[in-house]
């Protein structure tokens, strides 16, 4: 039997988490979630609470039973059912408990400076990554990046909108990509409460965060970043992102 492309040098264990679908689990050394929590206490915080779906026991055991984690607590909310990343947000509203708080990527792994960012703001903000560093510190091949959401930008920092494409007004810039790096203030729940539903069936977050804008309920800044981010989000990724990490220490 012949592997494609994206599975040359897949270990059979990767491949069998990847066919659950939960790419944060992944093993890239030990689960990939490990790092990205790592670099969180790093950046840091203090407090991680990890979305899950009902089906998703092996996340809660990882965390519970297999390590304890000393440098965060690691806590969890249920969604339900997959509504979207609006929903999401959601689920997690009992752990905000009204506080300012960061939403990330499970699948993604963040520079710790860009994380440690984050945390003297007080007010919504989006970490816009430098496309082109996308390309060249992250390895993404240019049409990759270029699906990424393009962040439409005010002038004096906020953003306006998250874009599909660019629009012809920011040839010639900086393109700054969204790679969901959030800070969200509480009124970002009210907003994931009344977004309607997508043609995708979902509740979508950038289309929360548009009407929260255009509410008036927040402004959200962008922290511009040129930096690398990786990402799990397709199987032709792990064999790239397990070399990545493998130099990268992790203290739970």
């Amino acid at each position: 039997m012949r592997a494609n492309h994206g599975e040359q040098g897949l270990l059979p264990e990767q491949a069998s988490v990847a066919d659950t679908g939960l790419k944060a689990m992944i093993p890239v050394g030990r689960p990939f979630l490990d790092f990205l929590i790592s670099a969180i206490a790093d950046a840091g915080f203090s407090d991680v609470c990890i979305v899950i779906g009902p089906e998703h026991g092996q996340v809660r055991e990882r965390f519970t039973r297999e390590v304890k984690p000393s440098r965060v607590r690691v806590h969890f909310a249920v969604q339900e059912r997959a509504l979207g990343t609006a929903d999401a947000v959601l689920a997690a509203e009992e752990f905000a408990a009204g506080d300012p708080f960061v939403v990330l990527n499970s699948d993604n792994y963040y520079p710790i400076d860009v994380l440690a960012r984050l945390r003297p703001i007080g007010d919504a903000a989006i970490v816009g990554f430098e496309r082109e560093a996308l390309v060249t510190l992250s390895g993404f091949p240019p049409e990759r990046a270029a699906r990424f959401g393009a962040l439409d930008i005010d002038d004096d920092g906020f953003l306006r909108r998250i874009l599909v494409t660019p629009t012809p007004a920011m040839a010639g810039r900086e393109i700054y990509a969204s790679m969901n790096c959030w800070l969200f203030t509480r009124e970002i729940f009210t907003a994931c409460r009344a977004v309607p539903l997508s043609p995708r069936g979902e509740l979508e977050l950038p289309r929360a965060v548009h009407l929260a804008i255009d509410s008036g309920q927040i402004k959200v800044r962008v922290i511009k970043a040129r930096a690398a981010v990786l990402d799990m989000s397709n199987r032709a990724d792990i064999a790239a992102v397990t070399a990545r990490l493998s130099n990268i220490e992790v203290r739970l």
